[in-house]
């Protein structure tokens, strides 16, 4: 059913299989809106994918600018949901990695929207890019070569849409939920981790976190009644690591494990030894190790989502649901 205000559209989502993308694919849906997406052949799509959205295979990587125009052409919006996020540790320098794929990349895509004559876009980027503009004095983007592109990306994105594309940027934090066909990242990125630690050693600080149905309407309302130039912090609710780390632990039944803050001066020695190990190796995270700790995780990455949440109408609440389903099928699988 279409949105109060809202007219029929035809969106275009890139990487509408993914986790964000498929959530966003379903709510285009329900509005009333038509969705077209391509999408790497990674997952086996079943009767669980929606039959109405028309999907398409390729990488846009390695398509030339030609064949994105014409992919894109008929289309009144788009919504950019591919590039890898910060687990990824590429070849040293990082920078160029990441820049290649999240900026160039996407600058390509947009400027081939504009050019289709598609007058919508949401780029979904990182809350990273939010706390290196509110906080210049952390000097995010000058050390960590993931953040720097991201920031880049919203800043070229926009100045691309110029007045033939609204671009809105969509400002990412934690995200919880499940779908079909994949695993979630938190069963590597820290659940795995849990259920080996005897006691849980963990540095103060937090961050903010939100559902993915509830990541799925900001990208709907975005392209519904975002403003060109606009960058929205999206999130809900703001959780210690140790409230995080609880609620995950009661969700594996073992929720009577010790969990112990350490000094954000250990945390950090700990970083300086993984990078040392990492640049032997030949490699360099977008986060970088050596200052990942003081710079991110010691801190209280929180923010009030209510001006974002409000301008786009985006629902909040149901995280503990969230982490709790997150963690009952990384524990199936």
């Amino acid at each position: 059913m279409l949105t109060v205000g809202s007219e029929r559209m035809k969106v275009f989502i890139v990487g509408g299989t993914g986790f964000i993308g498929y959530y966003s694919t379903l709510e285009f849906l329900k509005r009333g809106h038509s969705v077209s997406t391509i999408s790497l052949p990674d997952i086996k799509l079943g009767s669980w994918f929606p039959k109405e959205a028309n999907v398409e295979y390729g990488d846009i990587f390695k398509m030339p600018k030609a064949d994105l125009v014409s992919l894109f052409s008929g289309f009144d919006a788009m919504v950019y949901a591919v590039g890898p996020d910060d687990r990824v540790t590429p070849k040293a320098p990082a920078y160029d990695f990441f820049y290649e794929r999240l900026v160039t990349a996407c600058i390509n895509v947009v400027s081939a929207a504009k050019e289709a004559g598609v007058k919508k876009c949401v780029v979904l980027n990182s809350y990273f890019a939010y706390f290196d503009r509110v906080f210049p004095k952390y000097n995010l983007a000058k050390r960590h070569p993931y953040i720097k592109c991201r920031v880049e990306q919203a800043s070229l994105a926009i100045q691309e849409g110029s007045d033939k594309i609204a671009v809105m940027i969509l400002e990412l934090p934690y995200i919880f939920g499940t779908m079909p066909e994949r695993v979630p990242i938190w069963k590597d990125l820290l659940i795995k981790r849990l259920q080996k630690q005897k006691v849980i050693f963990y540095p103060k600080g937090g961050s903010n976190m939100i559902s993915i149905e509830h990541v799925a309407e900001s990208v709907a309302g975005a392209i519904e009644n975002g403003r060109h130039g606009q960058r929205y912090p999206i999130g809900d609710v703001n959780f210690t690591w140790k409230q995080l780390l609880q609620v995950m632990l009661d969700s594996m039944d073992m929720g009577n494990k010790k969990i112990i803050t350490i000094p954000c001066f250990l945390a950090s020695l700990y970083g300086r030894i993984l990078k040392n190990k990492e640049k032997r190796l030949g490699l360099e995270a977008g986060l970088a190790l050596n200052h990942l700790f003081k710079d991110i995780m010691c801190r209280e990455f929180y923010f009030d989502p209510s001006r974002s949440a409000g301008e786009l109408g985006y629902g909040r609440g149901g995280i503990e649901e969230a982490i709790n389903k997150t963690i009952k099928v990384c524990l199936e699988k």
